[in-house]
C-alpha cells in the first residue's frame, strides 16, 4: 500500500512496526464473539498488546513524542498538512488531512519507504 494512503489502523500498524513492535496476532477481544488484533511491543515481556491501543495518528500524546523526537516540519497549506524529514537525509514529504497524520505517514515514509507491505486484517477494514 502506498504510505501516501495509509490511514486509521494500518497507519498506527506501520507507525508501531517503525518503533520497534513486531507481529499481528488474534487475541481474544472483550466479547468473545469479536477478536481483537494484538502486536508485540518491543520488550517482549510485556506481552501482547491490543491493537486499538497505538493511536499514533489520532492521539497527540502518542504522534507528538515521534514528531518532536524525529524533528519532523509541519506546515499548512490550505486545508492539508504537510511534512517533512527536512534536509535531513532521506528527506520525505508527507500530506494529511490532520498533522498527525501527515506527520505519521511522514515518519513510515522516512523509515520504511514509499510503499508498506499491510498485513490482510488491517486492509480488509478497521478493527477498532
Amino acid at each position: 500500500m502506498k504510505t501516501s494512503e495509509l490511514t486509521g489502523q494500518a497507519l498506527d500498524w506501520a507507525v508501531a512496526k517503525c518503533e520497534g513492535y513486531t507481529g499481528l496476532h488474534k487475541i481474544a477481544g472483550r466479547m468473545p464473539h469479536e477478536p481483537q488484533l494484538g502486536i508485540l511491543p518491543p520488550r517482549k515481556e510485556y506481552g501482547v498488546m491490543d491493537l486499538w491501543e497505538l493511536s499514533y495518528s489520532t492521539d497527540w500524546a502518542q504522534g507528538g513524542p515521534i514528531i518532536e523526537r524525529e524533528k519532523l516540519d509541519l506546515f499548512c497549506s490550505g486545508n492539508v498538512w504537510d511534512s517533512s524529514t527536512g534536509d535531513r537525509g532521506n528527506n520525505s514529504i508527507q500530506s494529511g488531512t490532520t498533522p498527525l497524520i501527515a506527520a505519521m505517514r511522514c515518519y513510515v515514509a522516512s523509515k520504511l519507504g514509499d510503499e508498506v507491505d499491510i498485513p490482510t486484517e488491517l486492509t480488509q477494514g478497521e478493527t477498532k
